[in-house]
């Protein structure tokens, strides 16, 4: 009975890793570092770990946790409700139906699709921020916020994949 206990709450711990790590990386994200106009880029740690977790494990990063996830970073990080939401559940289909696409492609062809998936979810941000306020943005902070992204991808996927192999496989 013991056994089958805490190897219950060993599998299930393990299956709640794609949305602890997520949401580590929402909450690492939103820290606010010392550095002049970091707060209009930061790095979408966010977006990098649900690109990994919805073409490796989606069954473990269900639509609506991710939109749960989204309203609480809008919550906490003071943006229009629904809008993280929004951008990350436009993410999750777009990922969940090019799946097949990316299983078993090499890492510089998921390079390529995170760039692609970043720079989609900056615009889109750019263009309900823009909406929003009725007027023309400056669309840099939103491109490097996706070139940082971008550029930090490899190392995030390496962890990502470590984590992955190492309690999920």
């Amino acid at each position: 009975m013991a056994g089958g206990l805490f190897h219950q709450l060993d599998q299930t711990g393990r299956n709640l890793l794609p949305l602890g790590v997520t949401l580590l990386a929402m909450l690492v994200g939103m820290v606010p570092l010392p550095l002049p106009g970091y707060a209009m880029v930061t790095v979408p740690l966010m977006l990098m770990c649900l690109f990994y977790w919805v073409i490796h494990r989606p069954d473990l990063l269900r639509p609506l946790v991710v939109f749960a996830i989204g309203l609480l970073q809008d919550l906490i990080g003071g943006t229009p409700i629904g809008m993280t939401s929004m951008v990350l559940i436009l993410a999750y289909w777009l990922l969940i139906t090019q799946r097949r696409f990316f299983l078993g492609r090499s890492f510089v062809m998921l390079w390529i699709g995170f760039a692609l998936v970043a720079v989609g979810a900056a615009a889109v941000q750019w263009a309900v921020f823009a909406l929003m306020t009725a007027t023309m943005l400056d669309g840099r902070p939103v491109l490097v916020q996706a070139l940082l992204g971008v550029a930090l991808f490899p190392l995030m996927a390496w962890l990502l994949q470590r984590l992955h192999r190492a309690y999920l496989s």
